[in-house]
Formats: structure tokens, sequence, C-alpha cells
């Protein structure tokens, strides 16, 4: 329970310092090369990427935004990323949270977790020690949204539905040197719906597709937003992909275009804390209501 009493006393000191907290019903504003898109609170979503140190979780979330595959191991200590999406006039946003496998700061893990609402676990497929600080992980993001949960007086069958990607990165290294069998990883997350598996390789770009759509699939996220299936449109051309939006939300229901694009933020950063915790409050407090989840009640 540590982690909530934590998340209180956080945001009973911010609330006394700012005085204000977004509505449920919020508008986000997102800020791409000048231009400003008006993103639901609905539509806004946090993934947090997490596992041990060189096991590939940069790889995967590069793949996800460019496709691209880089070489050479640059350590993590978090990196941020955000993409907008205009799907058939709706405008969505994905936060991007790649975070240090090292977690030196372990109440920002902590608050990393409890605003994320998608998760995706990466480990070794031959590395045991990978494979057993994910099932650390695993448990440390049940523990803090069962917290919230329980807090909210929500029943214990009611699930905690959130989503969950355990990947086991490297399967292009085979078999001889395998340390983690592909039933350990499905026993720990079996009778969960909202969880799934996937053995890939990111280096070789073998299974990244159908795990992505899986994850979007689970997070119910239009099955758009996988990187095969938008137009990606460059930053250079951010104002077209601004009046497309434009163009779209005037025109009626029936009448949008029936198209996907998708665009990366190249100067999106990571929120402060304070930020963080209005992020917490709007969605798990507000925006829960707007996805028909059970609101938590945190004082």
């Amino acid at each position: 329970m540590k982690c909530c009493f934590q998340v209180r006393s956080w945001i009973a000191e911010r609330s006394r310092d700012s005085g204000l907290w977004p509505a449920s019903g919020m508008i986000r504003t997102c800020q791409s090369d000048g231009l400003l898109l008006q993103v639901p609170a609905k539509n806004s979503y946090r993934m947090v990427v997490l596992g041990a140190s060189k096991v590939g979780k940069s790889c995967i979330v590069s793949r996800f935004l460019s496709g691209r595959f880089e070489e050479q191991y640059t350590p993590t200590i978090e990196d941020f990323h955000r993409k907008v999406y205009n799907i058939h006039g709706e405008v969505y946003q994905l936060d991007i949270l790649d975070t240090s496998g090292n977690h030196p700061f372990p109440a920002i893990r902590r608050l990393s977790i409890l605003t994320g609402d998608i998760f995706v676990l990466v480990f070794e497929l031959d590395s045991r020690t990978s494979f057993e600080e994910v099932e650390r992980l695993h448990r440390q993001i049940l523990e803090c949204k069962t917290c919230l949960r329980t807090r909210a007086g929500a029943g214990a069958g009611a699930g905690l539905g959130v989503p969950i990607m355990l990947v086991g990165n490297k399967a292009d290294r085979g078999e001889p040197l395998r340390a983690v069998r592909g039933e350990e990883a499905e026993q720990l997350i079996a009778g969960d719906q909202n969880s799934s598996y996937f053995e890939i390789s990111a280096k070789r770009n073998t299974n990244l597709e159908g795990m992505f759509r899986a994850l979007l699939s689970m997070s119910q996220l239009p099955h758009e937003m996988s990187p095969a299936l938008h137009r990606k449109v460059s930053v250079q051309y951010s104002e077209a992909f601004h009046r497309k939006c434009s163009r779209s939300r005037s025109r009626s229901r029936g009448d949008k275009d029936k198209v996907a694009l998708g665009m990366v933020s190249p100067f999106a950063r990571r929120p402060s804390v304070n930020t963080d915790l209005m992020y917490l409050k709007a969605k798990v407090l507000g925006g829960e209501q707007d996805r028909h989840r059970e609101k938590c009640s945190l004082q």
C-alpha cells in the first residue's frame, strides 16, 4: 500500500501549490512544430515500457515510431516520445515512456506506473535475470493499480483492466541460448484477459507487427495506430496534418475521411512531476469516466 500513501501525499502537496486540476472531460493540448492540436482526454494514452538494462526496450520503441533499428547501444536514462494520430477524423495522442533499466529513482518509477495506461514488459529470452526483473515489475504494476481500485471501493472481482504486453526479445539468438521457456512467461500472465505474451526479434523485425496489433486491441485503441496501418506524416508537413484534423472535425460523422495519419512530435518533453500528478488526477479520477471504467478516489 506504500505507493498509494506516497501518491496521496504528493497530490495533497501539489494541489495546494497549484490550486487547480483539469476537469474530468478536459481537452489536452498537444503542440507540434508550433501547431496546436486539441486532443480529448478519452483519446490521450500513455504507454510505459519497462524492463532490465540492455533487453531492447528502446529498439522496440524505435521500431514502433520509425521502423528503424539502432545497432549501437546507448544506455537509456529515460526517454519520452509522443505520437499524434488522425484516424477517421478523430485525434489521438499516444505518449511513450521508455524507462531506464536501472530505475535509480524508485518514487518516479512508481509514479510512471500509476500514470501509465498501457504497459510493455521486456526481457531477453537468453537472460534469466531479466525475466526475474519482469516478474518484479509485473507484481509492482498489479500492486499499484490494485491499490488505486481499492481506494475507490471497486469490487475485487471487477478486474484491473490494465493492458500488459509481456515481450521476450532477441528470439533471433536461437534455442540453444534460451534461458526462459515460453511456458514460464505464459504462466506469469495466466488468467489475465488483458495481458498477452509475444516472442520477438527487434533486430530482425520478427513478430513485432503482430505484437503491436495485439497490444492496441487489448488497449481498445484503433488498430490503425499500428505502424503498418497508417500513413506517416513528417513534421515538415504538420500544417497539412493540422488542416486535415480541422477539416475532418467540421464534417458530419458519415462524411469523415477514411484515412489514418500518424506524426511523431520531435520536441516532446517528459512532463514534470507536477504535471504527472495532474495527469494522474485527470485520468484516474475523471478521465476514466469517459472510458466507462471505475473512478478512483484519492483524498
